[in-house]
């Protein structure tokens, strides 16, 4: 049987649901029943000790984990204990399984078609529990990926969900929605959301999710366009014309070699965008201002090439930029060409065809080669159609920050935005008057030789947000000091220079402070 997409019978949903509710199908019944260290095991794609905890239960909970999330066949006789209402003929009815003769016992077992598998996120409105369709990883089964795989909950798709900046809007893009998980968050806060992809698989899954999770989202099951629409075509060619309050996109940025003669059908449309280089990144980039409405907002993730003879990976991505856009980009991560070969090849298990797998990292090589490429970046971008009328007051900010951040992080984003535009509505004489409060996850470290009289190092830590590290002057420690909310920036400035006995240049630097949200004003208007 050749899978392609569930098909999302609305007799059969209900069932399914009853059932993985009634078995306790959760993440928090997952990880119960595979304890801490056997679920962690399985989050980072190892299967023994789920698959000995699921040998230890008999329970229909352990059945659907050993099922769906281990991809194990099981008996029909477990999977119809397991599923009462829904049964096995009702799982193959939603295209979800199938049963295959066992000509050694002339019996017969159930083999599961697609990943199924509890998701959960907490928003201001309280929990949300949902279950989430893809096609089976390169874990759950043999050989290399189909090329049109549609990919599942991941790493990135993750991280672009918990970056993002969420507040009530009216229209949200998710641009290369795959199985849609972007959706479903976006649903949460937005009362239309558009959904577009290359793919008509991704489309077909997202649909069987929306339904599947029609209930918990508020979803009209009958009249889905009422607050979801699906629309076929590649990067902004689908919504041409249209404006949006956010977009968000975790698109095929992955940077693969081309060939003069390849078709569609030889890409991983779940990864890789058709164009050379770093080009599908850089010309979203620059079209996304176009579908953007006032003051709308952009959030995305990306792979960009770091030539040989940049003087900085920042100096090669500023021309991608309009002058017109306030934007911010955060490069997590730098690979060498040979680093992201092994990663991207591994990643559709390439590596099971030993032959193919040399031939295809030679090409990275020579295609990265032939560029004079010495690294790859990747990282989060936000952008926004600029609220500001100078350019002077605009937030154009690219940093690397490779440390474990706070999650999610989208909230800290979001309220170093708001202090960033605070500063710029603000003159130097608001700033002197602002009274600032030092952030409660702030720590100071002193450093100083044995016997020293005063500190040679004095550090701020964030232990929270981008947990950020940042080095002081004693005069700028000193500052932060009295940063209780009682004087004003001006009049702490004043009493500093009085018992030092000078002038002090510190507002730039209490500027960065505040930006980096080391300090916060006391009440920002």
């Amino acid at each position: 049987m050749t899978f392609d997409v569930p098909r999302a019978d609305p007799l059969l949903l209900p069932a399914l649901l009853a059932d993985f509710e009634a078995a306790n199908y959760t993440i928090d019944g997952v990880a119960e029943l595979l304890g801490e260290s056997g679920y962690a095991a399985l989050n980072r794609e190892q299967f023994g000790a789920a698959l000995l905890s699921t040998e230890r239960s008999e329970s229909a909970l352990a059945t659907l984990i050993r099922f769906f999330l281990l991809a194990r066949p099981v008996s029909i006789e477990k999977l119809e204990a397991a599923l009462p209402r829904l049964g096995v003929v009702g799982l193959g009815s939603l295209g979800l399984a199938e049963t295959v003769e066992l000509a050694e016992t002339a019996g017969t077992e159930c083999r599961v078609l697609a990943d199924l598998r509890p998701y959960a996120f907490q928003d201001e409105q309280g929990e949300v529990r949902l279950w989430v369709c893809s096609d089976l990883a390169a874990h759950q089964s043999p050989g290399v990926l189909r090329r049109d795989h549609v990919l599942g909950i991941g790493g990135a798709s993750l991280s672009l969900a918990q970056a993002t900046i969420r507040k009530p809007m009216r229209r949200a893009l998710d641009l290369g929605c795959g199985c849609g998980i972007q959706t479903l968050h976006l649903l949460r806060h937005a009362e239309h959301v558009t959904a577009t992809d290359i793919s008509e698989r991704a489309l077909g899954f997202t649909r069987f999710n929306l339904l599947l999770n029609a209930a918990a989202l508020g979803l009209d099951a009958e009249n889905l366009n009422a607050r979801v629409e699906l629309r076929l075509g590649s990067l902004l060619q689908p919504v041409a014309g249209e404006e949006f309050d956010l977009v968000v996109s975790n698109p095929p940025f992955v940077i693969t070699p081309r060939h003069p003669d390849e078709a569609a059908s030889e890409q991983f449309t779940y990864r890789d965008g058709g164009l050379p280089g770093d080009e599908l990144v850089s010309s979203l980039i620059q079209g996304l201002p176009r579908v953007l409405a006032e003051a709308g907002s952009a959030q995305l993730l990306g792979n960009w090439e770091i030539p040989r003879s940049a003087a900085s990976w920042q100096q090669r991505l500023e021309p991608w930029f309009a002058d017109d856009l306030d934007y911010w980009l955060i490069q997590r991560e730098q690979l060498s060409p040979e680093q992201y070969a092994e990663t991207w090849l591994q990643d559709a298990s390439q590596g099971r065809e030993p032959e193919g797998y040399a031939s295809v990292y030679r090409e990275y090589l020579l295609d990265f080669e032939a560029r004079q490429i010495a690294s790859i970046g990747f990282g989060m971008l936000w952008l926004r159609r600029s609220v500001s009328a100078g350019s002077s007051s605009r937030l154009r900010r690219m940093e690397g920050i490779d440390h474990p951040i706070e999650q999610p992080i989208g909230p800290a984003l979001a309220a170093s935005i708001e202090r960033h535009d605070w500063l710029s509505a603000s003159t130097a004489e608001d700033l002197d008057a602002a009274k600032l409060l030092v952030a409660e996850d702030v720590t100071e470290e002193r450093h100083q030789r044995p016997g020293a009289e005063h500190p040679g190092v004095i550090l701020l830590r964030q232990g929270a947000g981008l947990r950020r590290t940042t080095l002081l002057s004693t005069e700028l420690a000193g500052f932060v000091s009295a940063c209780d909310g009682t004087l004003s920036v001006g009049q702490i400035i004043a009493a500093l220079e009085a018992l030092l006995g000078r002038g002090l240049e510190l507002r730039e630097e209490i500027r960065q402070l505040i930006l980096d949200g080391f300090l916060i004003p006391d009440q920002p208007s």
